[in-house]
C-alpha cells in the first residue's frame, strides 16, 4: 500500500501527513461552507479510509456544514484521538438565519471553542486558529483568550488563517503563533509568498488551502459546470463574482504541457505546493474514495521543477499574477 510521507509541523512535536484532509468536503446537508451532498455513512467511511491510508491531519471549522464537519470528525475518530492532529478555527460564525459573518470577539471565540470541543468529542484541539481577520477587533484580544485556553490544556497551539505580517506581529505580543494557513496554488501564489519570510524566520508550520483551486486545477470544474444548492459554489459571492475565464484559458495551455511530459493536472496542483520547504501539509477537499486514492497516487509522480516553472509561466501570462 502506498503511504503518505510525513514531515515536522513547524516546531510542534508532531509529524503531519503531506496531504491534510480539508473538512469542508464533509459539510454535507449541514449547509454553510461546503461542497455538496455527502451522507453521514459516506463521510465516516471516507474519514476512516483516509486515516488508514496515512492522512493524520484533519482541518475543520464550525462553519463547515454549520457544525456537521466537526461532528463527523468527532464521531469517526473517537477511539483514536491521540493518533491524529485536529485543526479547528473560531471567528467565523452565523446568526439564527444562518447568515455568516466574521466575529473575533473573545467571547465569541470562547463559545465557538467550547462547542467545537463537544462536537469533536475531545478534551483538546491540537491547533486552534483565528479563521479570518476581523477589522473591528484587535487580534490581541482573541489571542489573550486563546493563550489562557492553551494554559488550561483546551488547545495545544495557536494559529492564524488568511493573515498578514502586521497581524502576526501583534498576535505575537500575546503568545507564540505556531502555524499559519493561507491560500496557495498555481493561480494564486501571492498570499503564501508574502508569508514565506515570516514562516522561515519563526519556524512556523504552514497549511495551504485552495490547493486544487476548488477543482479548477484538476479539470473537474469547467466553464459549463453547475453546482448543487448545498455546494457553496452555487451561491457564494466570492465564487459567483469571479471571472474565471483566464484560469480556464491557462488550463487549456497547461493541459498540453502536461500531456507532453505525461503528468496529470492533479499531480501538477499538488506538485506546485509541495515544492516549497515551508509547507507542512497541503489541504485537499477529498469527497470520495476515488479522489482519495488519486491524491495519494499523485504523490508518487509529482512534476519535475522545469515543468512546474513552465506551468507557472503560463499562469502568469494568462492571469497577470
Amino acid at each position: 500500500m502506498v503511504m503518505i510521507p510525513q514531515c515536522p509541523f513547524g516546531t510542534l512535536n508532531f509529524h503531519v501527513s503531506k496531504i491534510g484532509f480539508g473538512g469542508a468536503s464533509i459539510s454535507g446537508d449541514g449547509g454553510g461552507y461546503g461542497f455538496g451532498p455527502i451522507s453521514d455513512d459516506d463521510s465516516l467511511a471516507l474519514l476512516g479510509s483516509s486515516f488508514e491510508k496515512g492522512i493524520n491531519l484533519y482541518d475543520t471549522a464550525p462553519v463547515y456544514g454549520f457544525r456537521k464537519s466537526e461532528q463527523m470528525i468527532g464521531k469517526a475518530f473517537a477511539g483514536i484521538r491521540d493518533k491524529l492532529f485536529i485543526v479547528s478555527k473560531g471567528g467565523i460564525t452565523w446568526d439564527d438565519r444562518k447568515r455568516i459573518h466574521i466575529d473575533n470577539n473573545p467571547k465569541t471565540v470562547q463559545d465557538m471553542l467550547e462547542r467545537s470541543l463537544k462536537d469533536l468529542r475531545t478534551d483538546y484541539i491540537d491547533l486552534y486558529m483565528i479563521h479570518w481577520p476581523d477589522r473591528n477587533i484587535d487580534i490581541r484580544k482573541p489571542m489573550e483568550y486563546l493563550s489562557r485556553a492553551k494554559d488550561d490544556g483546551k488547545i495545544r497551539a495557536i494559529g492564524l488563517c488568511n493573515t498578514s505580517d502586521d497581524e502576526i506581529t501583534k498576535a505575537g505580543e500575546i503568545d507564540r503563533v505556531d502555524a499559519l494557513q493561507a491560500e496557495c496554488n498555481l493561480f494564486n501564489p501571492l498570499p503564501f509568498e508574502s508569508l514565506r519570510p515570516t514562516l522561515k524566520e519563526q519556524k512556523m508550520g504552514f497549511m495551504s488551502w485552495g490547493t486544487l483551486d476548488k477543482g479548477i486545477l484538476t479539470g473537474r470544474v469547467t466553464p459549463g459546470r453547475t453546482f448543487d444548492p448545498l455546494d457553496a459554489r452555487s451561491w457564494a459571492p466570492w465564487w459567483k463574482q469571479e471571472d474565471r475565464t483566464p484560469k480556464f484559458t491557462a488550463m487549456e495551455r497547461i493541459k498540453q504541457l502536461l500531456e507532453e511530459y505525461n503528468y496529470s493536472s492533479l499531480e501538477l496542483a499538488l506538485g506546485y505546493v509541495l515544492q516549497f520547504s515551508e509547507l507542512s501539509t497541503a489541504l485537499c477537499g477529498i469527497r470520495n474514495m476515488e479522489q482519495l486514492t488519486s491524491a495519494i497516487d499523485a504523490l508518487q509522480h509529482l512534476p519535475e521543477t522545469a515543468v512546474l516553472e513552465e506551468a507557472r509561466s503560463i499562469a502568469e501570462e494568462e492571469l497577470t499574477i
